[in-house]
């Protein structure tokens, strides 16, 4: 990679990202029960990508050269599919050796501890017997040996599945056969012994491994190891269409089969070395050596799930984080009710998702309700919100469910629900043959005297009450007209199948998401260039998407203060000298999985924020149906922001890019104090289920803010004389327990200037632009990095002028009407 380039590949981000759940499984600072968590998860999350994307470039691969296709380069670092592939697999290897550390020490650890893996290898002669009856009485009986050689066929090996492989000598000079015994995930995978105060432990697999003598016989064992198979899962849906003439379901039924035998892309042993069984298998399966991954961690660390299940049973919960439960509502919250006076938005995992589950269920029940519609992309595998929607078709409600079957290994999941669905009697479509349907959308819709109402909920996250524990989501639940019929007409698009083009304040992937945020950025990069402080903070899981790229890089070079906090894949390089150097990019991984994505833009004097279901990756903006929405309740507005600034704040999950495109661990200086932007959440969203009416004035006066140097900053949705119904929600205390103030001006940057007055447009952006395109700009050299246009802390929302004591009663008895 040059020093002057501002891309990174794909697939290698993605590499670094899973590099940084792996530090999680080594950092003294997780508990320790967690950082086993994390080893597991870092496996389970490199199956994925061999399995999705290897696979996929591997056939790409394949076509090119087989058909001597042009090479297609990828749009960034113009790589081949090939080529990517040659990157790939040292980083992987490198990859797999520090988790080999990783795991030796997290086995020191867990000894320290009280819970001892056996080594199978140093057993004392009481041990011996102990484990061999176990494996004769419990193991031996259900194991199932093959023995390949001229006359009996190499079998299939099942995706994932453990084997053990045995090189026999046979009885003719120089014969050689092999013996594979699946070691089948039916079988329970981890066996426990108390000893003297221990918890013993030994899996199935090196059980199998360990007496493979009484198996296949001392004398015929030249060697032995274990090995398991990753094949490519990418199944190609449109080759299916063209194949069948059958119903949709069905088609992803059958390319669900079609998978399990897809090709080989990885072949990981345990332990080196056993060459020539290596040599045996790479020949059937077709890999090359570069394919193969020889470890001394086991092959699958997913039995650390049920370690740890173990250790929580056993009451050791100073191993684990500290618990932590969604904040749930009082009594007598109602959301339906609540969302009719104001803008509503829930945070899970801090808040819990039961106050949405119950908006659904009555309105199963609700006589002046006429239809439910919601979009499906991944479901629990026990949902209540399809019981609802099942009560509510029921009871005689249109209830119309859009199930994308093609959510990745959530397909039988989504499957199975789509019948329960059309079983109830509810209208379930599948979406677009070219597009999927990644949107979190409901629309529940009213008929009153007056007409048609309607309730919208928009999301970041999928209706799916499990992840909802897990995930950092946002959830915005509103009663205004205008987004209901927006979210009205894109629910009949879907169910003709046609793209929605026009919007106005929901953006709709994939014709009305990136053009709408793109012109966002043009504005903010129009501000700067008059001199204004403008900003910009994005975050979201991912991003690869060239234009967006290139208009960062636009919007760096002239003085936009950009912060991105993006999880994972990260294709653009911050800090690069001349392109990218008011760029800061942070990843935060930790406890829960970042999943929400908000943007905001900042022109100098108003924010505009909105939350979406989409990515800056180009399968969200050009390839899936994504729906997000402009946040412009002031109380909102305030909230997203200061989300924005506590992770901009943290100093304990964060890593920070650097201009090379690695990570570096965000640490406090000496004497600074921890924040933690996931825990500090449960403080900034305590009592934060209501919220004053807002045409009701309140006797509570915001708590005053520290005073920061300079100007003092307008709070959002306030001016010189704030009407009664912008009236800001008071600033929260510092959660005593975490150390984690609320967001504030920070030292050293920026305040934010004082407002000038408001225009009589609602924005500057119109006035922005056309005075920036008329006037000449001087020549002078882009803001360097160290010296970047001053950044606000807290932006300040679009508001309207101030109105006098009897325009303000008069504008509430028009709205009251």
């Amino acid at each position: 990679m040059s020093d002057d380039t501002i891309f990174i590949n794909r697939e290698l981000s993605w590499l670094d990202f899973n590099r940084r759940v792996l530090a999680l499984g080594k950092d003294k600072n997780v508990p320790l029960a967690e950082r086993v968590k994390f080893l597991a998860i870092y496996g389970s999350n490199l199956d994925e990508f061999f399995m999705v994307r290897v696979g996929s470039l591997q056939e790409r691969a394949n076509l090119e050269q087989e058909k001597g296709k042009k090479e297609k380069r990828e749009n960034k670092t113009n790589m081949t599919a090939a080529e990517q592939l040659a990157a790939i697999m040292p980083k992987t290897a490198q990859l797999q050796e520090d988790c080999d550390k990783y795991y030796a020490k997290a086995l020191e650890a867990l000894a320290e501890n009280g819970y001892r893996k056996v080594d199978l290898d140093h057993l004392t002669k009481e041990d011996e017997h102990v484990w061999k009856k176990y494996f004769q009485t419990e193991l031996f009986p259900i194991l199932s040996p093959q023995i390949v050689d001229n006359r009996h066929p190499f079998p299939f090996l099942r995706n994932k599945e453990i084997y053990l492989g045995v090189l026999l000598k046979e009885k003719h000079p120089a014969g050689q056969s092999l013996g594979i015994i699946p070691i089948s995930s039916q079988m329970e995978r981890i066996h426990f012994i108390k000893k003297d105060g221990e918890t013993l432990f030994a899996l199935t697999e090196e059980l199998v491994l360990h007496f493979a003598a009484s198996i296949f016989g001392k004398e015929t064992i030249l060697e032995k190891c274990l090995f398991r198979v990753t094949r490519n899962a990418d199944i190609d849906v449109k080759e299916g269409m063209m194949d069948h003439d059958i119903d949709y379901r069905e088609i992803m039924t059958e390319l669900l089969k079609r998978r399990r035998k897809l090709a080989a892309v990885r072949l990981q042993i345990t332990p080196a070395p056993a060459p020539e069984v290596e040599r045996l298998l790479c020949n059937r399966l077709l890999l090359t050596h570069k394919r193969v991954f020889e470890q001394k961690s086991p092959l699958d660390l997913s039995f650390f799930y049920k370690l740890t299940g173990r250790i929580e049973a056993e009451g050791r919960p100073e191993l684990f984080y500290p618990a932590a439960r969604p904040m749930l509502p009082p009594p007598d919250y109602d959301l339906a009710a609540e969302v009719q006076k104001h803008d509503v938005l829930l945070s899970y995992p801090y808040q819990s998702i039961r106050p949405f589950i119950a908006m659904l269920k009555k309105a199963a029940h609700d006589p002046d309700v006429i239809s439910i519609k919601m979009t499906l992309y991944r479901m629990a595998r026990e949902s209540q919100i399809v019981q609802a929607l099942t009560e509510a078709a029921e009871n005689g409600k249109e209830v119309v469910a859009l199930v994308e079957l093609r959510a990745r290994f959530d397909e039988q999941n989504n499957i199975d629900w789509s019948k329960q669905l059309e079983s109830a009697g509810c209208t379930v479509i599948y979406g677009f043959e070219d597009y999927k349907v990644h949107s979190k959308l409901t629309l529940i819709t009213k008929k009153g005297k007056d007409g048609y109402s309607y309730i919208t909920q928009i999301g970041t996250g999928n209706y799916n009450e499990k992840t909802s524990e897990l995930y950092t989501d946002h959830s915005f639940i509103t009663a205004d007209q205008g987004i209901g019929e927006e979210a009205s007409n894109v629910f009949q698009n879907l169910a003709v199948q046609q793209l929605t083009e026009t919007s106005d304040k929901m953006l709709v992937a994939p014709l009305r998401f990136k053009s709408v945020l793109l012109e966002e950025m043009d504005h903010v990069i129009s501000a700067a260039r008059m001199g204004r402080p403008a900003s910009m903070i994005l975050k979201n899981n991912s991003i690869s998407d060239r234009d967006i790229i290139l208009k960062l890089q636009e919007a760096s070079c002239a003085g936009v203060r950009i912060d991105m906090i993006v999880r994972g894949i990260c294709c653009v390089r911050a800090g690069v000298p001349g392109k990218t150097e008011n760029l800061h990019i942070r990843s935060l991984v930790g406890r829960y999985l970042e999943h929400g994505r908000i943007y905001s833009f900042f022109d100098g004097v108003h924010t505009r924020i909105y939350i979406a279901s989409g990515d800056f990756l180009t399968r969200n903006t050009e390839c899936r149906v994504e729906v997000g929405v402009r946040v412009e309740d002031p109380v909102l507005v305030q909230k997203l922001t200061d989300i924005l600034q506590l992770q901009l704040r943290d100093n304990v999950n964060a890593r920070e890019m650097r201009p090379d495109g690695s990570y570096q661990k965000v640490k406090p200086a000496e004497g600074e104090e921890l924040v933690n932007g996931q825990m500090g959440m449960y403080d900034l969203l305590k009592d934060d289920w209501t919220q004053p009416e807002p045409w009701k004035p309140t006797t509570l006066a915001p708590e005053p803010e520290a005073p920061a140097p300079g100007p003092a900053a307008a709070p959002v949705g306030t001016e010189a004389a704030p009407a009664a119904e912008e009236q800001p929600k008071p600033e929260k205390a510092a959660a005593p327990a975490e150390n984690i103030a609320a967001p504030q001006n920070e030292p050293g940057k920026a305040p934010v200037p004082a407002e000038e007055p408001a225009p009589e447009s609602p924005d500057h952006f119109d006035q922005l632009e056309q005075m920036v395109n008329n006037k000449p700009r001087p020549a002078q050299p882009a803001p360097k990095a160290e010296a970047p246009a001053p950044r606000p802390v807290k932006p300040v929302a679009e508001t309207h002028a101030p109105k006098n004591p009897l325009k303000r009663i008069l504008d509430f008895f028009k709205f009251r009407k």
